[in-house]
C-alpha cells in the first residue's frame, strides 16, 4: 500500500505548488498561488499538498472556517487536483490519507464545490463516486451555462437579427487595459441599481489581476459615438473563455449593445479554437437563464458535497 505523506502550504512551498498546478489534469490559473492570495486577507487559507516519496501527486486548495475545510471559499470551484497519471485506485487512498489528515488536525467536516466537467483538461471524476460511498451529503446543485463550440450553436434568430441589423450602427468594440470605465460608469451602478450588490472584485483587484495575469484576465467595451455602453469582463483558460461579469447601461439596452458584444465575443473566441463559452451559474433567475440559452448556452452542474467526519 502507498504511504502519503500530507502537509499544509506554506509560502515556502509556493514554486511547487504553482509548477505542479501548471501541469495537473484538473487545474486552471485560478489556482495559482497569485490568483489565490489575492484576497488572503478574507479567507484563513489552510492548503494542502500530497506527496508520495518526493513527489507532489496532488494538492487541494482550500480554506478553514470554525472546523470546517472548505474547497477554497475565494475560488469558483474547487477540489482535488490531481497529476496526469493518476488512477482512480490511487485516488481513494490519497483522499483516505486527506481524511486522516483532517481527523487528525480536529477538522469536523470537509466541503467541496466541484468544477465543472468544462474546466476539465482531462476527465476527473474520481472524487465524486467516492463521496458517495463514503455518504457524502449532496447539499448542493448550480446550473452553469455554457457554450459547447463543437456542436452548432443555437442563437435565437431575434437575437441574430438584432445583431445583424446592428452591424452598421457604428458600435466601436475595444479590448481594454484599463477596466475604471466599465467598472465605474457600468458595472458598479448597474448591479447597485438591479440587485443591490456590488461586483466580487473591487477595481483595486481586478487591476492587480490583469497585472499579474495579463493573458488570462480581459475587458472588451463597446461603446457608440465615443460613449461607453457596455463592457465583458473576461477570464480565459487554456480552453474555456469565460464571462466574469457583463453589464450594459440605459442606453446600451436601448440598442442592445450587451447582446452584441456577446455575440461578436461568441464567434471571435470560436473563431479562435476555444471548446467553451462559460456565461457563469444561474440561481433562481428565470428571465437571465432564458437570456443565456438565447445566446447558444446548455446547462452544466455543479455540485457541492458536505462531508462530515466522524
Amino acid at each position: 500500500m502507498d504511504n502519503y505523506n500530507v502537509i499544509r502550504y506554506t509560502y515556502k512551498y509556493t514554486k511547487d505548488w504553482n509548477s505542479f498546478i501548471s501541469k495537473a489534469k484538473n487545474s486552471t490559473f485560478l489556482f495559482h498561488r497569485d490568483f489565490m492570495d489575492y484576497h488572503n486577507d478574507r479567507f484563513l487559507d489552510h492548503s494542502l499538498m500530497i506527496y508520495s516519496k518526493n513527489n507532489l501527486i496532488a494538492v487541494l486548495p482550500a480554506n478553514e472556517k470554525k472546523g470546517i475545510l472548505h474547497s477554497h471559499q475565494g475560488l469558483t470551484y474547487g477540489g482535488l487536483l490531481l497529476s496526469k497519471s493518476i488512477g482512480v485506485a490511487k485516488v481513494e487512498s490519497i483522499f483516505k490519507a486527506l481524511l486522516e489528515f483532517l481527523k487528525n488536525n480536529n477538522f469536523t467536516t470537509y466541503q467541496l464545490k466541484s468544477i465543472p466537467l468544462i474546466y476539465h483538461k482531462a476527465p476527473s471524476f474520481e472524487l465524486e463516486p467516492l463521496l458517495h460511498k463514503l455518504g457524502a451529503e449532496l447539499f448542493h446543485r448550480e446550473q452553469n451555462l455554457a457554450i459547447d463550440y463543437s456542436i452548432p450553436i443555437e442563437i435565437h434568430k431575434t437575437k441574430l437579427k438584432h445583431y445583424k441589423k446592428n452591424l452598421d450602427i457604428g458600435f466601436e468594440i475595444v479590448k481594454s487595459v484599463d477596466f475604471s470605465p466599465f467598472w465605474n460608469k457600468i458595472l458598479i451602478p448597474r448591479l447597485q441599481e438591479k440587485h443591490t450588490t456590488k461586483p466580487v472584485h473591487s477595481i483595486e483587484e481586478i487591476t492587480l489581476l490583469k497585472n499579474r495575469f495579463p493573458e488570462n484576465i480581459l475587458q472588451y467595451d463597446i461603446l457608440l459615438n465615443s460613449e461607453i455602453l457596455a463592457g465583458i469582463t473576461i477570464f480565459k483558460t487554456d480552453t474555456v473563455v469565460k464571462s466574469q461579469y457583463g453589464a450594459t447601461s440605459k442606453n446600451g439596452e436601448k440598442n442592445r449593445a450587451l447582446d452584441f458584444l456577446f455575440i461578436h465575443l461568441i464567434n471571435k473566441f470560436k473563431s479562435e479554437g476555444f471548446k467553451y463559452f462559460d456565461m457563469g451559474t444561474v440561481v433562481d433567475n428565470m428571465s437571465l437563464l432564458k437570456q443565456k440559452e438565447e445566446l447558444g448556452c446548455n446547462q452544466y452542474l455543479q455540485d457541492f458535497y458536505r462531508l462530515e467526519l466522524h
